[in-house]
């Protein structure tokens, strides 16, 4: 895996590690032992006060990735085995949220966003205190400025109006990330997250510098039943083209080694909504209806759920690519458990919601399951999908992919259709969205949007880095032969 930050090795390590336990059936035994293994008595901490705070972090590290959160929490003395027991023996993943926050992993971080440093030279203009709307920089003795945080609303004009950058932003990154404001702090000064407003975009995750953000696992859940010999089929997301350093085939072959009964790509799935949402798209247009977007993207549809409903009436009604893979698995595997297989934490919403979906897992939590069960890509054996999708319905997996996907099958028809993409969930692009639902008009008749800047490749959970992602990608696609451009409808 290419780690981008410590928190991806920390996660990695610590799932990879249970996982281990889990295979060699000590997963009750031994879990109580593990924090200790990992922060030794005269181990240095990374972040913590005390090897005994990094060993309380680790503890709680592992709630969620057996698919539980600190609310599980009996008491404070109650093993781990316990936990693990529970995880291993529950019948069905019972968490509502999707997402936690471990509070002693929480660094609390301090609520002031401006600072004034040692560069402040007290000079003569004081731009900083003659723009300051609330009166609230003082001055020491010295001449330097100070700000009464007290006073200060954060604005950030003095930070804009001081000559030698002498004041500094000082930001709370999870908090910095949420497009929508979802994640704040409660009254001890630690963080939560808000489900009524979240949109599961997943970017706090990767935001917090001490890991505390965490996704509800399931990946026991599916361990679990595939140790008792229940078929497993795995259906998979097209940016699975851009996440392991091997053939796509001999990825598929891990999956079997793991233990799926088949597998199946979710870009047959992305046909069905290419050409559903290409015929809706022409009803709509004819209809008179300005413009359309597409409902692939369940962060999108989360943030039209619980932010901009005017956007409603604008949102295609396809169904979305695992919501056609996933009717494709069941008629073909009937008796089967569908897995889905992705980049995205929002997919955990749009699982719970399709009742021909079962379970969910990540790249990044197959990444350790392959190195916790010591599967080696490039020794097993190669497994090949049967059915060929075209080069449209796996390029899903970036930006422009799905816009690129209608166009292409839509042929001379889409020549009059002016498409434009919205990649990455922002602040700045909320306000456009908001603006074309609540005017009815567009820069384009079709609108692609995309929770990730870049599109599922650049997903919160992905397993290889970014740039990586995307060039394997691009190579992977450039090889496939089918294309709707040598293929009629």
């Amino acid at each position: 895996m290419a780690f981008t930050n410590n928190i991806m090795i920390v996660r990695h390590k610590l799932l990879a590690d249970l996982v281990r336990l889990w295979k060699n059936d000590q997963l009750v035994e031994k879990i109580d032992r593990l924090p200790i293994e990992l922060s030794p008595r005269k181990s240095k901490p990374l972040g913590r006060c005390c090897v005994h705070k990094e060993r309380a972090v680790w503890r709680y590290k592992t709630f969620p990735l057996m698919g539980l959160d600190m609310t599980d929490e009996h008491d404070e003395v109650t093993p781990l085995s316990e936990y693990a027991r529970m995880a291993l023996d529950r019948p069905e993943p019972s968490k509502e949220n999707i997402m936690c926050v471990i509070d002693e992993a929480c660094s609390s971080c301090v609520q002031i966003n401006y600072e004034i440093t040692n560069l402040c030279r007290g000079c003569v203009a004081r731009s900083c205190y003659m723009n300051c709307p609330k009166d609230a920089i003082r001055f020491k003795k010295n001449g330097q400025a100070m700000i009464d945080h007290d006073t200060c609303v954060s604005c950030g004009i003095c930070h804009k109006s001081c000559p030698y950058h002498a004041i500094v932003y000082i930001p709370v990154p999870c908090e910095e990330s949420c497009p929508v404001k979802a994640i704040k702090k409660d009254e001890h000064g630690v963080e939560y997250i808000d489900e009524s407003k979240c949109i599961y975009c997943g970017k706090c995750m990767n935001a917090c510098p001490f890991g505390a953000i965490f996704e509800i696992s399931q990946t026991f859940d599916v361990l679990q039943r595939i140790k008792k010999g229940e078929k497993m089929v795995a259906i998979i997301a097209p940016s699975i083209l851009g996440q392991f350093k091997t053939s796509i085939e001999q990825v598929y072959g891990a999956f079997k080694e793991i233990g799926f009964t088949d597998i199946i790509e979710v870009a047959e799935g992305a046909m069905m909504t290419t050409s559903n949402e290409a015929h809706e798209l022409l009803e709509k247009l004819e209809e008179g209806q300005k413009f359309m977007t597409t409902s692939c993207c369940p962060s999108y549809i989360e943030l039209v759920e619980k932010h901009l409903t005017e956007m409603k009436p604008y949102v295609s009604t396809t169904g979305s690519p695992m919501y056609y893979a996933a009717r494709i698995a069941k008629e073909k595997h009937p008796d089967a458990k569908i897995v889905f297989v992705g980049p995205c934490v929002a997919k955990r919403k749009e699982v719970r919601r399709d009742e021909a979906v079962d379970y969910i897992l990540t790249f990044e939590e197959v990444g350790s399951i392959l190195d916790g069960m010591d599967i080696q890509l490039e020794q097993v054996d190669s497994f090949s999908i049967l059915h060929t999708s075209v080069r449209e319905a796996h390029g899903f997996a970036q930006a422009g992919g799905v816009m690129g996907a209608v166009k292409a099958y839509l042929k001379e028809e889409a020549d009059k259709i002016n498409a434009i993409q919205v990649s990455d969930i922002n602040k700045k692009n909320i306000a456009l969205l908001r603006a074309c639902a609540k005017t009815g008009k567009a820069a384009g008749q079709f609108i692609e949007v995309m929770a990730c800047e870049g599109g599922c490749i650049t997903g919160p959970s992905t397993h290889n880095d970014i740039v990586s992602g995307r060039r394997q990608l691009v190579q992977e696609l450039l090889k496939r032969k089918e294309s709707y451009e040598t293929m009629g409808r």
